[in-house]
């Protein structure tokens, strides 16, 4: 699997998410209170929402649309309606730079 370079780590403050699509796939990529960075499928499993539009808070990210909360760490589902948990991807930042493998 490769690494592909996301984003700047400073592109992402405190409690933030942020977008990042390669080629034709989407994907979120999350920065939590304790400055650790995660990545998982762009949208939402219960309806086609971007989640890095979502209220990040701590180690979860909150669903726009529906409220649906998921724990971005192991991308389980924590709130419904969404009942089925987001794909993870393994981060490291390196350089000030966040890559995702995927």
């Amino acid at each position: 699997m490769p690494w592909i370079d996301a984003c700047s780590a400073a592109d992402l403050g405190e409690e933030e998410g942020l977008r990042f699509d390669y080629n034709d796939r989407t994907f979120a990529i999350f920065r939590n209170d304790a400055d650790q960075y995660f990545c998982t499928d762009g949208h939402c499993t219960h309806e086609d929402v971007h989640l890095a539009d979502g209220l990040v808070v701590e180690n979860t990210v909150e669903c726009p649309k529906h409220a649906s909360i998921f724990d971005f760490s192991n991308g389980e589902v924590d709130t419904p309606p969404a009942c089925e948990n987001l794909k993870t991807f393994p981060t490291k930042v390196e350089d000030g730079r966040v890559w995702i493998e995927i």
